[in-house]
């Protein structure tokens, strides 16, 4: 089964809302746009939807106010770190960059990642 690809306004707003910051990574992930820093997946797209891994306290205001849900690609496959923007944050591009940024600098705080050597 063949995933649906993002629209391509989604695409230009992820991009243009992604904060411009040192060892920022702009990747593919599951064939969609995503940003890494220091090997750690911070927000990416997928189908229609944009995610990002927050800090607990912004986390948990989404949550509150929308009821955001947890990022799932895959039924039953949920990534509990990640939750989904609602659209209503889509819609709002002031506060799509604030999150990401948050986001960015929640996932610059963690230990970087180090790659597996290819076999």
């Amino acid at each position: 089964m063949a995933w649906e690809k993002s629209p391509p306004w989604l695409i230009e707003l992820f991009a243009a809302s992604l904060p411009e910051r040192p060892g920022l990574e702009r990747r593919k992930m599951f064939g969609y746009p995503a940003a890494f820093v220091n090997g750690n997946l911070f927000a990416g797209l997928f189908r229609d939807i944009v995610f990002a891994r927050l800090p607990p306290g912004e986390w948990a205001d989404l949550q509150a106010e929308f009821g955001a849900r947890n990022f799932e690609p895959m039924p039953g496959r949920p990534m509990r770190s990640y939750l989904v923007f609602p659209d209503e944050i889509l819609e709002d591009e002031a506060r799509l960059a604030a999150l990401l940024g948050s986001a960015y600098a929640f996932a610059a705080a963690l230990p970087a990642k180090v790659r597996k050597p290819r076999n």
